[in-house]
């Protein structure tokens, strides 16, 4: 049952992030009332893929390294600052096109990194094939597309503070939940 929670979760986020280029003319009809419709699947698909993820049982597949936690560390640094939400207006990002996309392909990466449990390949191979996936059917629907004007230093130096601080705080939430994300 766990597994099919798990594997549900996963195919309601693939489902309501792709709807749009797969169906856009449904999508389309369904105007204002649709948004809410996907984001409530998108609600039901984290809740599933949490509860899944924290019932299905151990299954060891390989043991990572020690080392790897600063790797992913520095991985989920740039992840969190690629998705951040002004990224377009600074200098860094402005000619990325789907840099909050990379940056939750790099998040979902470097999870796989330092967790070596069946569930975790899963949940995270999924996500980041989710990440890739969404990158190339976007590219492929609009294959036209124009870096915007560059924007400044200074908000890439803001967010860069920012995301330093939002590290620590989802580090804090994280060793909450029990699973301390830093070198000891």
């Amino acid at each position: 049952m766990s597994w099919l929670l798990l594997i549900t979760g996963l195919a309601l986020w693939y489902a309501a992030h792709l709807f749009k280029r797969a169906s856009p003319h449904q999508r389309t009809r369904l105007g204002a009332a649709g948004k809410g419709l996907v984001s409530l699947v998108l609600l039901a698909a984290i809740g599933l893929l949490i509860s899944g993820y924290r019932a299905v049982p151990y299954t060891h597949v390989w043991y990572p390294p020690s080392f790897l936690i600063y790797l992913n560390n520095l991985l989920i640094f740039i992840a969190i600052f690629m998705m951040n939400p002004v990224g377009r207006r600074g200098w860094l990002l402005h000619r990325m096109r789907h840099p909050m996309l990379v940056g939750f392909a790099l998040w979902a990466g470097a999870h796989l990194l330092v967790n070596g449990d069946l569930a975790a390949i899963v949940l995270f191979g999924g996500l980041l094939a989710w990440g890739v996936v969404e990158m190339i059917v976007i590219n492929h629907a609009e294959p036209h597309w124009q870096a915007g004007k560059p924007g400044t230093w200074a908000m890439d130096a803001l967010f860069l503070v920012a995301s330093a601080l939002l590290m620590g705080a989802i580090g804090l939430l994280h060793a909450w939940l029990g699973y301390w994300p830093f070198p000891r």
